[in-house]
C-alpha cells in the first residue's frame, strides 16, 4: 500500500441511498464539481439495489475504490435494503481479498440514525482513506490484469 503523492489523481466510485442527507442534484453536482473526476457518485433508489456486479466492475474499468453509503440501521424505508447491501460488498471485500487486493478498496457506510452526516461529509471522510490506499494495481499499465491493448479506453459509465 503506497499513498497516493499529492496532485496524482485517483478515483472513487461512490454508490449511495438517495435518502441520504444532503443527496439532493445541486449537492451531489457541487460535490463532483468540487472533486473532479475523482469522485464518481451512483445515486440508488435504496442501497439494497446495489449488486455486487456493480462494485467489481467499477475496480475493473476505472476506480481505485468503490464504496456504498446507506441509510441508518431500522430507517430503510424498503425495511432492510442496507442490510443487503452491507452483506453484498462484503462478499466482494472477500472475493477481492482472495485474488491478492486490499479490501479496503470496497468499503461500506451506514449512516448514523442520531446524528445523520450529509453526503459530502461522508464522500470527504472516504476520499481520505482511499488516499491512504493509494492507486489500484489492478489500473497499472503493469499489473497482470490490465490488457496492454486497452491503454487510454474510456471506462463505461453506470449513470
Amino acid at each position: 500500500m503506497t499513498p497516493t503523492p499529492p496532485g496524482d489523481e485517483f478515483t472513487v466510485a461512490l454508490f449511495y441511498c438517495q435518502n441520504t442527507p444532503g443527496s439532493e442534484e445541486h449537492e451531489r453536482r457541487s460535490l463532483e464539481k468540487r472533486f473532479g473526476g475523482s469522485l464518481r457518485l451512483y445515486p440508488l433508489p435504496c442501497g439494497g439495489r446495489l449488486e455486487p456486479r456493480h462494485l467489481l466492475r467499477a475496480l475493473e474499468e476505472f476506480a481505485d475504490a468503490a464504496f456504498v453509503i446507506t441509510c441508518p440501521a431500522g430507517a430503510c424505508r424498503y425495511f432492510e435494503g442496507n442490510l443487503r447491501a452491507k452483506k453484498r460488498v462484503q462478499w466482494v471485500q472477500e472475493i477481492i481479498r482472495s485474488i491478492g487486493l486490499e479490501g479496503e478498496r470496497v468499503g461500506f457506510v451506514m449512516n448514523s440514525k442520531e446524528n445523520p452526516k450529509p453526503l459530502a461529509v461522508l464522500a470527504e471522510g472516504i476520499m481520505a482513506d482511499v488516499a491512504r490506499l493509494g492507486h489500484s494495481p489492478v489500473l497499472q499499465p503493469q499489473s497482470p490484469w490490465v490488457d496492454s491493448t486497452e491503454k487510454g479506453a474510456i471506462p463505461r459509465d453506470y449513470r
